[in-house]
């Protein structure tokens, strides 16, 4: 039998007020976790240590790093993306809620993002205010009265949801601008099978290596003429960007080209890549470009990243962009408020997954009880992503609350706050301490919305936060990840 002292869960400690998805409230295993905890509890700390660098070395030959940047660091610093090893597992039954619901938000975001550049009906019928829209950031003047074909403006989304104390799901926020992270579930899985292979061995735990073929389908279903073999390429800022890693991983693994801005050329309304046997048409665009520098002739006219010109092509419907430009309004945090009516409206259904309550801070009631209880809550930009700029009033000084209030009097629109959730924690190994530790986690689901097409990866990328307390898991706040698995019961 294992001594105490080399047992890697002897110091586990459970919370009466988080939800423990390993543990139960009784201290005791959940049944679907009962053969990994069992496999990690007869593991010596060596052993975890050796198994962990084997990840890291899986990840380093893949190729797998991020960048962190800083005030101090404007040139972001690459890094492995952290990894544990103890995989998150979401029953069967559970994930289905799960699957359905994120389908019914991403098909309502999207009539939403659709009529809002065409009849704007939610806006004239005061179901989402039109100032809301019209002052977002997001706001694209250009996308009005633009039909993509099949009417799908939102290809790609990436749902963020948390699962609170009371062991429901809730929807954190939405991500249809361009979502990264989905070559890190992959990646993952793969780093997964290297290391532990001898653990799927008992466990019936979904695919998702099918995803680049899914989104390639997706790609090829939204091309503006019925050809047999639409050409796709990917869109890429280039190697300086922080999910370069991702953007040549998808293009690689759809068998696509990865291409930049300067590869590309537009002539009479036609978008052509440059090759060396001459000009060749591009039927479909996967930009991982924001707005602003996808088209210096629209927008930024001092853009080098994006293509000139390419909004004129797909004005005139002969190229497709995913996502489409504008989507961005439904990630607006202050639109996140009004999803659920949005649900409502155009599906005439109640939301699966719930909402977390949202205070608009340009409301006059929403920021006066803002001010006031600002210690308690967490407050947010509403167009910032990757967990810059969150405030969470638990954590800030006195001065640094002054200070947030003095932000929010002067620019209201721009934050919105919510009650500090109980993210569900997770047994998570934690190197420096040679123990597994409870750490708070969340989970971005990915949904491709194609012509007639849906399809949501199975699991999506769960995020930990390996530092203490934390709330944050993003990557660029020091978050790692862990692979996800759908378990049938």
């Amino acid at each position: 039998m294992q001594d105490s002292s080399t047992n890697v869960f002897a110091s586990y400690v459970t919370s009466d007020h988080l939800f423990d998805e390993v543990v139960n409230s009784k201290g005791q295993v959940h049944d679907y976790y009962q053969n990994i905890y069992e496999h990690f509890q007869s593991l010596e700390v060596a052993d975890l240590k050796l198994l962990n660098e084997y990840a890291k070395l899986s990840f380093l030959n893949q190729g797998i790093t991020y960048a962190v940047y800083s005030k101090n660091n404007k040139q972001g610093t690459e890094r492995i993306f952290p990894f544990d090893l103890f995989p998150r597992i979401i029953p069967a039954e559970e994930w289905d809620k799960l699957h359905e619901g994120v389908i019914q938000r991403n098909i309502a975001l999207n009539e939403f993002v659709k009529d809002v550049y065409t009849d704007k009906k939610i806006l004239k019928d005061k179901v989402v205010p039109s100032e809301l829209i019209f002052s977002s950031a997001n706001y694209c003047e250009d996308m009005n009265s633009i039909m993509p074909v099949g009417g799908v403006f939102c290809h790609i989304c990436g749902t963020d949801v948390i699962k609170h104390t009371d062991g429901e799901f809730y929807v954190l926020e939405d991500n249809l601008r361009c979502p990264s992270g989905v070559s890190y579930v992959l990646s993952n899985r793969v780093t997964m099978k290297r290391t532990l292979s001898n653990i799927f061995q008992y466990n019936h735990v979904r695919t998702v290596a099918e995803y680049p073929q899914e989104l390639l389908s997706m790609l090829q279903s939204v091309a503006p003429e019925a050809e047999d073999q639409p050409h796709c390429v990917v869109l890429t800022p280039g190697v300086y960007n922080s999910a370069y890693y991702e953007h040549s991983f998808l293009a690689q693994t759809m068998g696509i080209d990865l291409v930049e801005g300067s590869d590309l050329f537009v002539e009479n309304n036609f978008l052509y890549m440059k090759t060396i046997y001459g000009p060749k048409k591009i039927d479909v665009v996967y930009r991982r470009v924001d707005d602003d520098f996808l088209d210096p002739l629209a927008f930024n006219s001092e853009s080098v990243l994006g293509v000139a010109g390419i909004m004129s092509a797909y004005r005139a419907g002969n190229v497709t962009i995913v996502n489409a430009p504008g989507t961005g309004i439904s990630d607006d945090k202050a639109v996140y408020r009004y999803v659920p009516d949005i649900i409502k409206y155009y599906l005439n259904e109640e939301p699966i997954i719930k909402n977390v309550p949202t205070y608009l801070c340009e409301r006059e009631d929403d920021r006066k009880y803002v001010l006031e209880n600002v210690a308690n809550l967490v407050v947010k930009p509403v167009d910032q992503s990757g967990g810059y700029g969150v405030c969470i009033g638990t954590q800030l000084s006195k001065a640094e609350i002054a200070e947030l209030k003095d932000k929010i009097k002067d620019n209201p629109r721009e934050y919105i706050a919510q009650p500090i959730m109980g993210l569900s924690v997770h047994s998570t190994f934690i190197e420096d301490e040679n123990t597994f530790e409870p750490r708070h986690i969340d989970l971005r689901t990915f949904t491709l919305l194609g012509k007639n097409t849906q399809f949501v990866l199975q699991g999506g990328l769960s995020r930990v936060a390996l530092k203490r307390g934390s709330l944050i898991v993003n990557s660029s706040q020091g978050g790692g990840s862990k692979d996800t698995w759908i378990v049938e019961s």
